[in-house]
């Protein structure tokens, strides 16, 4: 891939598809209806299909007749106006270019207020690092194979980079998503800065496509000095048949994958910042821990939570196997991994179990069930019959739930 994108040809092609994309990311900001319709899945926005076609796609009368054959959802003559139908004649042109391949489309749109100022939040999404840094939930490996533009003026506007990316959820039931992408950022005569990525795989030879990213990105305008009003476009073609059916309708849905999720993952970054850096903060019982305590605290939460997700994971470092038949669990996953070398500690393996089930429970439910000191010797083995104190904690945002506790188990007497 890094020797394709050195040729000239190719370098054109990418900076073509690019500029495209962004057009296609600011047009999909602006649109409201038909164009993007709320659904009640946490009232996420999502694209209409055929309204999408009629914007951007490229099709004549006789696809356009199709099109409202179809919405009708009535048969009806569309190869001749005076219903003399020859089916034996050749398919309309447009037709014949749709993409039949087993690949679903997912998209969404989320508009959201950010605590960050815009030109902190382009080099967030355009430092490879940061961003993988940042999204760690989501973004399982990506590199950096190229810089096609390079900035001009100091700044990332006009910068247009080859990256490769895989992206996933916290359960190996659920494949990773992996794909090269060309990430363009570019500065608008307003002030709005854009930054969108497209897939490439159609300019390179490539054995199987299993996800492609159709433009997608994001849309930063200023607000005032508070920071800036973000708008996240997740649209994308995956192949799901091996997807595991527990997982089928949130990810079928695009909800697994939406940009409500990359919006609220940066929204919880900015919180993490915001009491990191915080002088005081009133903990359990009005106890102040300082600010140096506060940031290694923190900072000891976020290296479990990496190391969490980087364990259960389906990237393509975690190779996953299930248990044999005569086990009857059909839903457990294993696999071996290896302990991070520790000065004056022997290295060694490790094998890690996973898997996954529904509860007919709430969320809310669940989540308060698990995270209260009072219910923890309920579920966790190593508290059963003992008594659990919260002795200190870390709010993390101005919702209460949200926190970082240091936990003390008793013995019961």
């Amino acid at each position: 891939m890094a020797v394709s994108i050195g040729a000239g040809l190719n370098k054109n092609k990418i900076i073509e598809q690019a500029v495209e994309a962004m057009e296609e990311l600011f047009k999909l900001a602006i649109m409201g209806e038909p164009l993007w319709q709320h659904n009640g899945n946490g009232g996420m926005e999502t694209l209409n299909g055929f309204q999408y076609l009629r914007e951007f796609g490229s099709f004549d009368a006789t696809m356009e007749q199709i099109m409202r054959m179809v919405e009708v959802g009535e048969p009806q003559c569309f190869l001749s106006s005076d219903c003399n139908c020859n089916f034996d004649q050749d398919v309309p042109s447009s037709f014949s270019k749709l993409n039949f391949e087993p690949l679903n489309i997912e998209t969404s749109r989320e508009t959201a207020f950010v605590e960050m100022n815009p030109m902190n939040i382009v080099q967030l999404l355009m430092d490879t690092k940061q961003w993988a840094t940042t999204f760690y939930s989501i973004v399982s490996r990506t590199t950096l194979l190229g810089v096609i533009l390079e900035n001009v003026d100091g700044s990332y506007n006009g910068v247009l980079q080859v990256m490769s990316a895989e992206f996933h959820q916290r359960t190996p039931l659920i494949p990773a998503r992996q794909c090269y992408f060309a990430r363009y950022c570019k500065k608008h005569r307003n002030g709005t800065w854009g930054v969108v990525d497209v897939s490439l795989e159609s300019l390179f030879p490539y054995p199987q496509v299993q996800f492609r990213r159709r433009p997608s990105g994001c849309v930063i305008q200023e607000v005032g000095n508070r920071g800036s009003k973000v708008t996240w476009i997740e649209h994308v073609e995956v192949d799901n048949r091996s997807l595991h059916p527990l997982f089928r309708p949130i990810v079928s849905s695009g909800f697994a994958f939406s940009a409500k999720r990359w919006i609220a993952t940066i929204n919880r970054h900015c919180q993490w910042l915001t009491t990191s850096t915080a002088r005081t903060a009133p903990s359990t019982d009005g106890v102040l821990i300082p600010q140096e305590g506060r940031e290694s605290l923190l900072k000891l939460a976020e290296k479990m939570t990496k190391n969490f997700f980087n364990n259960i994971n389906s990237c393509s470092e975690n190779v996953w196997s299930g248990l044999p038949q005569n086990f009857a669990a059909q839903d457990v996953r294993l696999r071996y991994g290896n302990i991070l070398k520790v000065p004056g500690k022997p290295s060694g393996n490790i094998v890690i179990f996973t898997t996954s089930i529904q509860i007919p429970v709430s969320m809310e439910v669940l989540f308060d069930f698990l995270r209260h000191e009072r219910t923890r010797n309920r579920w966790d083995l190593l508290s059963n019959q003992r008594h659990v104190r919260e002795l200190v904690y870390v709010s993390n945002g101005e919702n209460p739930k949200n926190r970082v506790s240091m936990m003390q188990v008793e013995w019961l007497m």
